[in-house]
């Protein structure tokens, strides 16, 4: 729409006004263009383009499995390392096998063992070993158990047998053992259980997919009581993370599917050397308001990192009960505002932003693996100037900004959640982000890509409780199937009661497996 000049303002601060709301309307045009021509013709390869030399791993979706796991952000000082991010040495087993594989020897004969000069006998002077990594596919295999009965011959009520084991699924065809398996390929692996039915056809049993779907319901159903307690265990230290994530169900119908949600409760005190153990549960409600989150949190009291969805706010009212709840938002979160804008416009604001972000993981990774009084002294001598210089610059670019600028926004979602950014100045147990919770939501994606929806709510529940034990096993590095066929074996025999249940737990039977080995070697 063209403006006639006498229909613009007289006035110098209307013209301004007028000025900075065309510039700022521009601002999103050009946005939206270059957005859309990105996602129109550029090489799929160059969609998701690095921003910086030296921001070269700060999207939320970057993030890996480690332990401990490292910040969000990782940035080292270019000054010391080139311009580039110092690489991690790769941990891998080329040249070192473990010693606990058991060794298969094959030895190989020459096929002559006579002297070629003089015909005599050769006699052995010594042996080259070489090593090499081998495997043994899946075998299925019937197991009988034979159970004999034993009578007296001189009465008749003298007959004797032994009882049959307990199976997770009495009088099926499938032992404890397999369904484990089963559960592991699907919740740890993200192997779908229609995926599975054509890996076992291939060995010539034939199985439908709701068969593979009922052994996952009852490897659920015996482990539910673990998923509870883990769950009540995080809520009883003084901080966990919180995020949520979309899961497709599928309605009673069959055609139509509902989008419910898995919201993440984490927990991972190893960055200062805390009490809490690297953990997560899921937990499967129907929606994302606010009720659903107050009613999973309804007995816990402390802090909680989150990012900005609204409807953590609500936790925070006053006179809770048992207690208040205190949030701390995520540094990443607010500085992806500005990443995306870099994207877009290049801006020299947006570059200053960024690479003050970038001094704060710097310190961080510094003081990754201190006690939380050392992260706190150290966050309030060097990173609390930072982030006050980054409030200032905030405010002052703020104020020359039309409100309806893309900029504007980007800096009023900061400001707006500055006392829950900045919190972790004040707490050396806080982390700057929620990347702890974000890493294990990345297998809930894989799943729910691989899978497409959860078969009904029952199946998003089963879902919830087998991989939030599955992905706690992975973050403690122990192996799921081990942990998950002796928990399995242990509970359906009742070697294990209902108030022991702490022993199970991932962390705490890792611990016992390892006390027991040095018990051995010793």
């Amino acid at each position: 729409m063209s403006i006639r000049a006498d229909d613009l303002p007289q006035n110098v601060a209307d013209l301004q006004a007028l000025v900075r709301a065309q510039a700022a309307r521009i601002e999103a045009l050009e946005t939206s263009l270059k957005t859309l021509q990105a996602m129109i013709f550029a090489a799929r390869s160059e969609r998701k383009c690095v921003l910086l030399d030296s921001q070269m791993d700060l999207e939320l979706g970057d993030l890996a499995d480690a332990a401990p796991p490292p910040p969000a952000a990782n940035d080292d000082d270019p000054s010391q390392t080139g311009g580039q991010r110092a690489r991690k040495p790769a941990d891998r087993n080329v040249g070192r096998l473990p010693k606990w594989l058991e060794r298969i020897d094959k030895i190989i004969e020459p096929d002559i063992t006579a002297c070629p000069c003089c015909a005599g006998a050769l006699h052995r002077i010594g042996e080259d070993i070489c090593e090499a990594l081998d495997i043994v596919p899946a075998i299925l295999r019937v197991l009988r158990l034979i159970r004999p009965k034993y009578a007296c011959r001189a009465c008749e009520d003298g007959v004797v047998q032994a009882p049959a084991p307990p199976r997770a699924q009495t009088g099926g065809m499938a032992t404890t053992r397999l369904m484990a398996h089963v559960a592991v390929a699907k919740f740890a692996w993200n192997l779908p259980l229609n995926r599975q039915t054509q890996m076992l056809a291939g060995q010539g049993i034939k199985l439908d997919r709701s068969t593979l779907s009922r052994w996952i319901k009852s490897v659920a159903w015996w482990t539910r009581p673990l998923y509870e307690r883990q769950l009540q265990v995080m809520h009883g230290f003084p901080r966990i993370f919180c995020d949520e994530t979309r899961m497709p169900v599928r309605r009673e119908d069959k055609k139509t599917v509902h989008i419910g949600q898995f919201w993440a409760h984490a927990t991972d005190d190893r960055p200062w050397n805390g009490p809490a153990p690297p953990a997560v549960v899921y937990v499967y409600a129907e929606g994302r308001a606010h009720k659903e989150i107050r009613g999973q949190l309804a007995a816990f009291q402390g802090l909680v990192q989150v990012d900005g969805y609204a409807g953590y706010n609500g936790l925070t009212a006053k006179g809770r009960k048992p207690g208040p709840i205190t949030l701390a938002f995520c540094l990443a979160h607010a500085r992806r505002k500005f990443t995306d804008l870099h994207k877009k416009t290049g801006s020299a604001f947006t570059a200053d932003v960024i690479e003050r972000f970038s001094r704060i993981y710097a310190i961080e990774a510094e003081i990754r693996g201190t006690s939380a009084a050392e992260r706190r002294a150290v966050r309030q001598a060097r990173s609390a100037p930072v982030m006050a210089a980054l409030k200032t610059v905030l405010e002052e670019e703020l104020a020359g900004l039309s409100t309806k600028s893309k900029t504007a926004e980007a800096i009023r979602y900061v400001l707006g959640h500055w006392a829950g950014l900045t919190l972790f100045l004040e707490d050396g147990r806080l982390e700057t982000d929620t990347n702890t919770v974000e890493r294990s939501m990345r297998t809930i994606a894989l799943g729910r890509r691989n899978s497409l929806f959860a078969g009904d709510d029952g199946g998003a529940e089963s879902w919830a409780v087998l991989a939030s034990l599955l992905n706690t096993c992975r973050l403690n590095e122990v192996d799921p199937f081990t942990w998950l066929d002796d928990v399995l074996e242990r509970m359906v025999s009742g070697a294990v009661k209902a108030n022991d249940l702490d022993q199970l737990l991932p962390w705490n039977w890792k611990a016992a497996r390892a006390a027991q080995k040095q018990a051995i070697a010793a």
